[in-house]
């Protein structure tokens, strides 16, 4: 099941994945990340420990290709499974087994990789990166929407469409975004709004938030309505 896209700002040091699958609730069970460490997704028949000790071993030093071999070496699962991952300079790995369902396969680029398996052909994977790297001039969240919108006009999931997820991390402990769609006849669609509700008021409410550089952060709510109506302003 599943196409997914990891990828690593190099202007900002954010990472983002995002996935989409006729499968129930992808965002549970695929994407991975933490800032200032890297980002991952775990597909095909998923191993979350790809994702929890993948991140575990980016944190310590290890690079994304060392943390590849390490993880699929350990797994006698290994063939059965599809795993991308990227760490903090960039640096990433992927793996394809060979039971995965065709057609499945991956593709490497710099600060991105584009992993899918029972998808409708290679163009799927391929139409993804090329979106992703025609839109560098967009915000992340952004390019990884356009992204995956092309690898489904290019087909997508050969069974169909159920559900996709997009996910940011952008400095802090927490995530910047992390926003779901468990069911539904078109995820993408589905996905693309709540992004752009997620601009309105979330966004610019999460930015007043406790940070690593500002442990208070903005509680004066008059403060804070005061940046969400100046954000939604720009939008308009």
């Amino acid at each position: 099941m599943t196409w997914s896209i990891v990828a690593r700002d190099p202007k900002t040091g954010a990472f983002g994945v995002a996935v989409a699958t006729k499968f129930f609730a992808v965002g549970s069970i695929c994407p991975y990340g933490k800032s200032e460490v890297g980002a991952a997704s775990t597909q095909a028949l998923v191993n979350p420990f790809y994702g929890i000790n993948g991140l575990k071993m980016l944190g310590a030093g290890v690079p994304a290709p060392g943390a590849l071999r390490l993880l699929t070496g350990a797994d006698e699962g290994r063939e059965t499974r599809q795993f991308h991952i990227i760490d903090a300079v960039g640096r990433n790995a992927a793996h394809t087994g060979r039971d995965c369902v065709e057609w499945s396969g991956h593709v490497l680029a710099e600060s991105v990789s584009v992993a899918g398996n029972m998808l409708a052909g290679p163009q799927v994977i391929h139409e993804t990166l090329r979106a992703y790297q025609a839109n560098l001039d967009q915000p992340l969240d952004e390019r990884l929407l356009r992204a995956l919108e092309a690898g489904d006009t290019a087909g997508g999931d050969k069974r169909g469409r159920q559900s996709a997820c997009l996910v940011i991390h952008a400095g802090e402990e927490y995530s910047q975004l992390d926003i779901r769609v468990d069911d539904h006849a078109q995820p993408l669609p589905e996905l693309r709004r709540l992004r752009d509700v997620a601009r309105t008021h979330y966004l610019p409410f999460k930015s007043c938030l406790a940070k690593k550089g500002d442990p208070v952060g903005i509680y004066d709510r008059a403060k804070v309505m005061d940046a969400v109506a100046r954000a939604q302003a720009a939008l308009t």
